[in-house]
């Protein structure tokens, strides 16, 4: 059964208060398919029962379900690789040079979903910038889903996964095959931390960043939005420190508290 215009109203209503995702119209099809198999794994006949019952006897594990089917999970190891480029050229030694009193950094991967760009930073760190070795590095993991941050903390990939952006040195270097699966080495899932966390809720887990990695996550939030997100991540950032958006996302125009920087052919924001 479709959806209603109301239904689809009040689904995409709801959605938003809960986690700030913006759906257009037009998505009515998209929304569909997504509960379609929500309401398979619950014995429900409908998307439209999905939302009903959304709306009339919500639960916590249904509304858990209900997000996790319209949230986007697609990444790749070194995804878009020009940003880690910018990273060990440019970024990274700065901060270092910034921080070599504390000998410590600390990054974020917002929105990190199974945890290819995480382990990415610490394998880039590792193989490009050994004197971090000895110091003390914290790649901070969050996302919206339960099941992504579980994903995260574990460090386990199929094959397609490892297929997708990891060079084969390093799959051999620092992975060990259980299985179908690789699992990444103690070492790098040592400076790996994974929790859940709503970006239009409370930040009060995160320390202080050298880096924050938000990629193409602004695009799912309308502008008021974005532009809170922004506002947050400026104040979470160090004098000096750095943003890293998806190449469609800027804060041109939305948050004047960063500089405009470019490396290795990509963009960056410094807070300024």
């Amino acid at each position: 059964m479709s959806l209603s215009p109301s239904e689809f109203e009040f689904f995409r209503g709801w959605l938003r208060s809960r986690c700030g995702i913006a759906l257009e119209n037009g998505k009515e099809y998209l929304v569909e398919t997504r509960l379609d198999k929500v309401a398979r794994s619950l014995a429900l006949d409908s998307p439209a029962a999905v939302v009903r019952q959304l709306r009339d006897r919500p639960s916590a594990a249904l509304e858990s379900a209900a997000i996790e089917a319209l949230t986007t999970n697609e990444t790749s190891f070194f995804r878009d690789w020009r940003p880690f480029e910018a990273l060990h050229k440019v970024v990274l030694p700065s901060a270092m040079q910034k921080r070599g009193g504390e000998r410590r950094l600390d990054l974020w991967s917002a929105a990190c979903s199974s945890g290819q760009e995480a382990y990415s930073l610490s394998l880039l760190m590792t193989e490009r910038l050994p004197d971090l070795a000895a110091w003390d590095v914290h790649i901070h993991c969050t996302d919206l889903s339960n099941e992504m941050v579980a994903r995260t903390r574990a460090g386990r990939f199929s094959q397609l996964e490892v297929n997708r952006g990891l060079p084969a040195p390093l799959l051999v270097k620092h992975f060990r095959q259980e299985g179908t699966e690789w699992v990444v080495s103690d070492a790098h899932r040592k400076r790996v931390s994974a929790t859940q966390l709503n970006l239009t809720g409370p930040w009060t887990t995160l320390p202080t960043m050298d880096v924050i990695m938000l990629r193409n996550v602004l695009i799912y939030f309308d502008l008021p939005t974005r532009k809170a997100i922004l506002d947050r991540a400026r104040r979470l950032l160090r004098p000096g420190a750095v943003l890293f958006l998806g190449s469609a996302e800027t804060t041109v125009g939305i948050h004047d508290g960063f500089k405009l920087e470019d490396a290795g052919g990509t963009t960056y924001f410094r807070a300024c």
